[in-house]
């Protein structure tokens, strides 16, 4: 499997979330980057937040952005 433009992006987006408060979501506007809009809306067809340009994460996308920003924190050590 290779990384492309639109799985970094997803990931991009989801190391923004802060996994220390529930109460703070995410809010891709309409004039961010046209990568992130669509990662929001893909992140959102997936199930991993609650609306289509960010919102908060659900159950699942709080798992999925706990392992994502696990191995960034993993990669940039050293």
């Amino acid at each position: 499997m290779f990384l492309t433009d639109e799985l970094v992006a997803e990931i991009k987006l989801l190391s923004l979330f802060n996994l220390e408060s529930a109460q703070e979501g995410v809010k891709v506007h309409g004039n961010a980057d046209p990568g992130l809009i669509g990662a929001a809306q893909r992140l959102f067809d997936k199930g991993l937040v609650t609306q289509h340009d960010g919102g908060y994460l659900t159950d699942l996308g709080i798992e999925v952005a706990e392992h994502a920003q696990r191995m960034l924190t993993i990669l940039k050590s050293n």
